[in-house]
């Protein structure tokens, strides 16, 4: 356990297990391990094969998430033990998440440029879902984060936030402060006090992303 009483997370980052990263999960481990942080939360677009395998790696290191895109938006997910396919209904897809005690979030909500929802769309899925991504460092658009926290403060919903990191150097831009947490009981418990350290990535690293996508 770390001396610190809290840990710093970054609770959204992608490996080569996406389509749009080349991150290699072993570089991944030891460049989350020589930023600081306390645990690797591994959230690959549709798999959670990348999360498992780094797992195997470090078992007491990594948390197995997975970013979904459901047929409305996408959804981000930690302590997921079993895979869900990308294209389902919204409520399915939680129904699916829920049966195997994960906890659900939403990802980067008002972000249309990338897989955001529309607010019919989220009002519906609100009741359904433990947090709202209220920070991503990915986000071109400041405003959509803005329009983000505001939308779980008025709801009463918990928020995360992360770097979104497709490219090594990312990783870590964006992290929360955090009492430590075993599970995803533990870690809604703990949400509420958490401390976020924000910081905008540079629009470049989209280019990053958009030449892992032409190189495979």
């Amino acid at each position: 356990m770390n001396a610190n009483p809290h840990w710093k997370i970054d609770f959204h980052c992608h490996s080569r297990y996406s389509a749009d990263s080349r991150s290699e999960l072993k570089a991944l481990i030891r460049r989350a391990k020589e930023i600081g942080l306390d645990r690797l939360v591994l959230t690959d677009h549709n798999t959670i094969r990348g999360a498992l395998a780094a797992r195997e790696m470090e078992s007491d290191y990594v948390i197995v998430g997975e970013e979904i895109l459901t047929t409305r938006g996408e959804l981000l997910a930690f302590f997921v033990e079993k895979e869900i396919p990308r294209g389902l209904q919204p409520e399915e897809a939680i129904a699916r998440l829920r049966e195997q005690g994960a906890f659900v979030s939403v990802s980067h909500p008002f972000d249309l440029q990338r897989h955001g929802w529309r607010m019919n769309d989220l009002e519906a899925v609100a009741p359904l879902v433990d947090a709202v991504e209220v920070f991503n460092a990915r986000s071109i658009l400041h405003k959509t984060n803005e329009q983000a926290a505001r939308f779980a403060q008025e709801r009463n919903l918990l928020g995360t936030a992360g770097s979104d990191a497709h490219l090594l150097g990312e990783l870590g831009r964006t992290v929360m402060q955090i009492a430590p947490f075993t599970s995803a009981e533990e870690l809604r418990a703990a949400l509420p006090c958490a401390i976020i350290q924000a910081k905008y990535s540079s629009i470049f690293v989209h280019l990053g992303s958009t030449l892992a996508k032409l190189i495979r």
